[in-house]
């Protein structure tokens, strides 16, 4: 799972009431300790966890601020839930500390622990290549502009081989989601990574472009027999027999007409030479 910047929005003031709602005062909370560390009762347990849930929303949100926003925060306050309750079993009255204050690592290391599970990446190679771009961000600042690949190598004090391995790794760290919105101030809808994801197995929109361009300055000033006849045997492949029998003309008209619009279109093209030589430079 790839760390990137997310929004701040998501962090929420929790209220007084949502601390106490389940225990009126803190005579009652502390009743509740000593009875279930005495009893063990899970009713007890149970009304400890929904009161202190506000603390695994807390330490949750704090976490997915952090991360892409398609990461939800109710999943990483499941994953927190597991830390509360292990740190309610665990927890000694007799230590003199608060258990918010006890439970806090306990709930973040539970939701770091999910979160590293869900990882693809192994730990080595994302600290490798946090590493590297922190070496590249300093460098970044130093000389006033990005460094090359051999700068970097050279701060790193890695040969040139072990840098392009992890230069190799470090390109898998990065993982984006396609359903993540794509942010673009100058639009008035919701526009997702997939939408502006270039299809490399696709046509590329600007040559098409060019192909009709060129295609309608060829066939301008054409008749119409004459711009079926270059379309159906350039474009679409079709023999003078086939076009012929397209047009109710015979092969040797077809061939005497497909001549002379060549001379034509030579005599016309010669003339814009330059301005095709000139585009394609």
């Amino acid at each position: 799972m790839s760390r990137m910047p997310g929004g701040s929005g998501r962090m929420r003031r929790v209220s007084r009431e949502q601390r106490t709602r389940s225990f009126p005062d803190t005579r009652s909370l502390d009743v509740a300790w000593r009875d279930f560390k005495r009893t063990g009762d899970d009713n007890i347990r149970n009304r400890l966890i929904e009161h202190y849930t506000y603390l695994v929303r807390f330490n949750a949100e704090r976490i997915g601020a952090k991360l892409p926003d398609e990461v939800d925060v109710d999943d990483l306050m499941s994953s927190g839930i597991f830390g509360l309750v292990d740190a309610i079993d665990a927890f000694d009255l007799n230590r003199g500390v608060k258990f918010e204050t006890y439970c806090a690592p306990r709930i973040r290391g539970a939701i770091l622990d999910e979160l590293r599970n869900m990882d693809w990446v192994p730990r080595l190679v994302r600290h490798r290549a946090h590493q590297l771009a922190e070496a590249s961000r300093t460098l970044e600042v130093e000389l006033g502009r990005l460094p090359n690949e051999d700068e970097v190598a050279r701060r790193l004090n890695l040969p040139r081989a072990q840098f392009q391995k992890l230069l190799r790794d470090a390109s898998t760290v990065t993982l984006v989601s396609l359903s993540r919105k794509y942010t673009d101030p100058e639009s008035q809808r919701d526009v997702f990574e997939i939408d502006v994801l270039p299809d490399e197995a696709g046509p590329d929109p600007t040559v098409e472009a060019q192909k009709q361009d060129l295609k309608d300055l060829i066939t301008r000033g054409l008749s119409r027999a004459e711009r079926l006849i270059i379309v159906l045997y350039y474009y679409e492949q079709m023999t003078m027999k086939q076009i012929g029998q397209t047009l109710d003309l015979s092969e040797s008209r077809v061939s005497q007409m497909h001549s002379a619009i060549l001379a034509r279109l030579r005599a016309q093209l010669q003339t814009r030479r330059r301005a095709f030589v000139s585009q394609s430079d």
